[in-house]
């Protein structure tokens, strides 16, 4: 048998302790996660990338997600074969085979901790908003969210509605997503982290059967692409836009994206991204609010405008068709599972934590107006 020291790519099975040993460092050194990856080395792949991407309108990331399944099958087989025709080197070709697998898996390993696995590590958002993340009083969480409905009413006047009276947008998906970039880019002046250029995020084709998956925007690392389920409810497409650049970005906590893509709404002309950013915040804060006290959330649904309640109602009307379905329920623990191994350790469940943010938000704005 050959000596399989003598493989031209074994070399790239190095990267597997290469890679553990960055996330180690990143788990016990934010700075080094922030200073050092993030704000650099993140940076500049992901800017880079993002020209390159971005030259298509399409999403590469779908295209990839479609053939490579195709392309495996067919070097499977190739390989098999000549696994079964050649008996003289056949466990000396079995040995590279597993080889190369594990090469390959170790470049897809490496790959991901430098395009997004670090950034999970990184400083919290609230460490440049200035930002006092505290406990608060259910008292707190209910003028949040009458707040929050007020203006979601407000915003909501100054959209469209199709022939149902349900929410449409007002612009096509590719003017949207430009819209969505530029409110990032504005809401980069006051946090600078935010800044560089990165591409617009992309509809996804196949859209419909994403939503089986009950996945509404997937941010893609290997070609830096902000992906979107345009299928989905008109009303929430603008604030998945904005939630998926917000991990472009480098912000790859689920409750921190929710957060950013809220204030890049809010930096936003455009009423679309004003309502949509508005609801989602309302939504997330809602829940709270019913898990802490249901008589104050049915007393916050009595302001929701007729309009908001059509949104809403079509919202879970769409949704329900993709309830407990085998697919929703694999993607489901599919996608817990990913956020625990990144250290979200409330798995799909870190989504309510952006409620802190809001709350720290509305605390500081009030204090503001007081003094």
């Amino acid at each position: 048998m050959k000596d399989i020291r003598k493989h031209k790519r074994i070399y790239l099975l190095t990267l597997i302790p290469l890679s553990f040993l960055l996330v180690f460092i990143a788990k016990q050194s934010s700075f080094f996660a922030e200073q050092i990856f993030a704000l650099s080395v993140y940076k500049w792949i992901s800017q880079i990338v993002s020209v390159v991407t971005q030259v298509v309108a399409f999403s590469l990331a779908e295209v990839l997600i479609i053939l490579l399944p195709i392309i495996l099958l067919f070097i499977f087989i190739r390989f098999v074969i000549k696994l079964l025709n050649d008996k003289e080197t056949r466990t000396h070709r079995l040995i590279m085979g597993i080889i190369n697998v594990l090469c390959v898996g170790s470049v897809v390993m490496f790959l991901f901790v430098i395009t997004a696995g670090i950034n999970y590590y990184r400083y919290p958002f609230s460490y440049y908003s200035n930002l006092e993340v505290r406990d608060s009083y259910v008292e707190e969480l209910y003028a949040l969210t009458m707040s929050l409905t007020m203006d979601a009413n407000k915003y909501r006047e100054m959209t469209i509605s199709d022939s149902s009276g349900v929410f449409q947008l007002s612009t096509d998906l590719y003017e949207l997503a430009d819209l969505a970039a530029e409110a990032m880019d504005l809401l980069a002046e006051e946090y600078p982290v935010l800044s560089g250029p990165h591409s617009a995020p992309k509809p996804i084709m196949s859209s419909a059967l994403m939503s089986y998956t009950e996945i509404t925007g997937i941010f893609f690392p290997f070609t830096m692409e902000a992906n979107v389920n345009v299928d989905i409810p008109d009303y929430s497409i603008p604030s998945t836009m904005l939630h998926e650049l917000a991990h472009l970005r480098g912000f790859m906590r689920e409750d921190e994206a929710n957060y950013i893509a809220y204030l890049a709404g809010m930096k936003s002309n455009h009423p679309d991204l004003n309502y949509s950013s508005t609801m989602m915040a309302l939504i997330i804060s809602g829940n709270a609010l019913y898990d802490q006290d249901k008589d104050l959330y049915f007393d916050i649904r009595d302001h929701y405008s007729e309009a908001v309640i059509r949104d809403i109602r079509a919202n879970s009307q769409y949704w329900q068709q993709f309830e407990d379905t085998a697919v929703s329920t694999v993607s489901n623990r599919i996608n817990d599972t990913y956020l625990k191994v990144n250290d979200q350790t409330d798995g799909v469940k870190s989504y309510g934590r952006m409620v802190d943010l809001l709350l720290a938000k509305y605390r500081k704005e009030r204090l503001e107006m007081i003094e």
